[in-house]
């Protein structure tokens, strides 16, 4: 066997062992990735994972405690997978532990308080690391290219969805906020007009309705609406100049492996492989979609009759 490929077969020089907070849908991929085989050697090994739930083993992976988690030094890093409540508060516990961070959007429910985060992170010399799988899908890659160069008149995304529970992952602004990541990543910065809110809590139906605006003033809406029975969709609604574009086609491979290569992200800013221009415009852009959150969420708590620029009535 050539060397090249001897030296691929290796065992990294640093390895970094791994605690997955949270074994729901996301966590349990994660822990999946970790035990899996790769082409190419990991640095990453997974040491346990942590639960509220007795869970015992799960396919040889060992459930620990919180505490061994934080006071372990085997752990270097932790895999935030658990409520979005409760993000804030496990970053801060392991960002403090001196463990690097990676956390499933929405890392804070607040933007103050994803800066407070953040440069905790910096301070500690650790990275802090916002899954945005979103930004690794077909169906973006589609829309990336098809209004690459293209001047935006107007548009519309509309997502449809079943019900998310507020007191675990929060107002829909941040539970959903992959929406904004879609949109920010599409058009540039995006500043907040006006927004509406419905909510029939009794039915566990929310719908906001959020209005934006490009820099060059293009109006964007941006809807989410969530209930028992509604079926995950997303519909686009886009107006160029050149033309319109109404539809996404399904993804043809089913979008495999996005949590995998949201890893390979990460562990290329653990090895310091990723660029200090590329890692500021990533923060930029999270920072400026939370910003956005926290706006509609402070406008729909505190409606006014019109928006910066004569929106629409907040309403709740």
């Amino acid at each position: 066997m050539p060397s090249s490929v001897l030296r691929t077969m290796e065992r990294p020089e640093r390895m970094f062992g791994v605690v997955v907070v949270g074994v729901g849908r996301a966590g349990s991929v994660r822990i999946r990735d970790l035990q899996s085989p790769q082409l190419l050697p990991s640095p990453l090994k997974l040491i346990g994972f942590v639960s509220r739930r007795e869970l015992g083993n799960i396919n040889e992976a060992k459930q620990i405690s919180l505490q061994d988690a934080l006071s372990s030094t085997e752990v270097d890093v932790a895999y935030i997978c658990s409520e979005n409540v409760s993000h804030e508060t496990y970053i801060r516990q392991f960002l403090d532990a001196g463990k690097h961070v990676l956390v499933e959007y929405p890392m804070a429910l607040s933007l103050a308080s994803a800066q407070e985060l953040w440069k905790k992170a910096e301070e500690k010399g650790k990275i802090l690391h916002e899954e945005h799988i979103e930004l690794l899908t077909e169906e973006f890659a589609f829309l990336k290219n098809e209004v690459s160069g293209k001047q935006l008149l107007e548009g519309t995304l509309h997502f449809t969805g079943g019900p998310l529970e507020k007191d675990r992952f929060g107002f829909l602004a941040f539970s959903s906020i992959a929406r904004l990541s879609w949109l920010v990543s599409l058009f540039g910065e995006l500043a907040f007009i006006s927004a509406t809110m419905e909510e029939q809590k009794e039915n566990q139906y929310q719908k906001v309705t959020v209005n934006l605006e490009t820099v060059d003033k293009r109006p964007l809406t941006w809807i989410e609406e969530r209930g028992p029975g509604m079926k995950r969709e997303r519909h686009i609604n886009f107006l160029f100049e050149s033309g319109r574009l109404e539809s996404i086609p399904p993804p043809a491979q089913g979008n495999k492996n996005i949590f995998l290569r949201d890893q390979d992200i990460f562990v290329k800013k653990l090895l310091g492989q990723m660029s200090s221009e590329d890692l500021a415009k990533e923060k930029k852009r999270i920072l400026h979609c939370l910003g956005i959150a926290d706006e509609i969420q402070k406008y729909c708590q505190h409606p006014k009759k019109e928006g910066p620029l004569g929106g629409a009535e907040g309403t709740m």
